[in-house]
This record gives C-alpha cells, structure tokens and sequence, in this order.
C-alpha cells in the first residue's frame, strides 16, 4: 500500500496547510470549514490540536491520509457526527488532486468502517454527498455504502444557496 492512515501529530502542520492551501479551490464547496481552519500554518498548528482533544472525547474522529514515499498528508478522513446511542457516524473526507484516482480513498474509508464496525462498536456509517460529486460517491459505491434517500436542503455551501444531498449507507453486516 502507497499510504497510512494516522492520528495528525503536530509535526503534520505544515503538510496539512499545504495540503489545503495548494487544493483550495477543490475543497471550498464540500470542505469549507476544515479549509477555514487550516489557512495559515498557525491555524493548521490550533486545528490538530482541536482533533486531538475531540479524539479525547469521542466525539469527531479526524485522521490523515499520508503518502509513505514523502510523509506528505494527501487527505484527511473524518467521521463526525457521532452518536454513541445510535451507534452511527458520518464520514467526511478530501483528498488532494495529486492523489486522486489512485483508489486511496475508498482504501482508506473501507479500513476506517471496519474500524468504526470492530472497534468502535458503530452499527451504521454515512457518507452524504452531491449528485455532482461523483468522486465521492464512487468512494461509497466502492465501499458498499447503498444509496438511502436525497435529503432535501442538508447543505448550504459558502455564499450558496442549500443544496440537496445523497445519502449513502453502510450498516454492520
């Protein structure tokens, strides 16, 4: 495998930082607060400890997607939304356009449910995507994510008005 999966240490500020600044324009749709909290290297620094203390709390699990060849951060994968009750969780992620098509998302989202699955205890994972983000919904076909419903104005990009959403899903089997 070309990549790993890791919790961001501190040392991974200045590759998350440019990880989002070089892909700006392809994150600021679907990815806009991560991208917010990652402009400067100060920020990037401020964030990772953020996910430290949320990975503390169970309450957002955020990882990175590091090339093994250079140690550069080529994507993050996130699952937010927790609920403990419930056991479900929503994924997030962004992967950088250098890295695209390689297969390292979906990769790195089946490791990541049988985490949330075995681990974790989780029973069902999301992914909620646009119909135009044919990347990402590659991602959940791949993964075995069934498409479930469309959710009607789920997401209001920056200076958008709300669209509608997909919503895929993978339960424990």
């Amino acid at each position: 495998m070309d990549f790993q999966i890791t919790i961001l240490t501190s040392k991974d500020a200045v590759s998350l930082h440019e990880l989002m600044f070089s892909n700006t324009e392809q994150f600021k749709r679907y990815f806009p607060k991560t991208l917010a909290k990652n402009l400067t290297l100060e920020a990037s620094e401020k964030y990772i400890l953020e996910k430290h203390q949320e990975i503390q709390l169970n309450s957002e699990l955020t990882y990175a997607i590091k090339e093994n060849r250079t140690g550069k951060i080529a994507g993050l994968i996130i699952i937010k939304k927790l609920n403990w009750e419930t056991k479900q969780g929503e994924f997030a992620y962004c992967i950088g356009l250098e890295y695209q098509g390689k297969g390292w998302m979906s990769e790195a989202v089946s490791q990541i449910s049988n985490y949330a699955f075995n681990e974790l205890q989780l029973k069902t994972l999301q992914i909620i995507s646009h119909k135009t983000n044919f990347g990402s919904i590659k991602v959940a076909q791949n993964c075995g994510f069934s498409w479930r419903k469309t959710l009607i104005n789920e997401f209001t990009p920056t200076d958008e008005l709300p669209l509608d959403m997909e919503l895929y899903e993978l339960t424990t089997r």
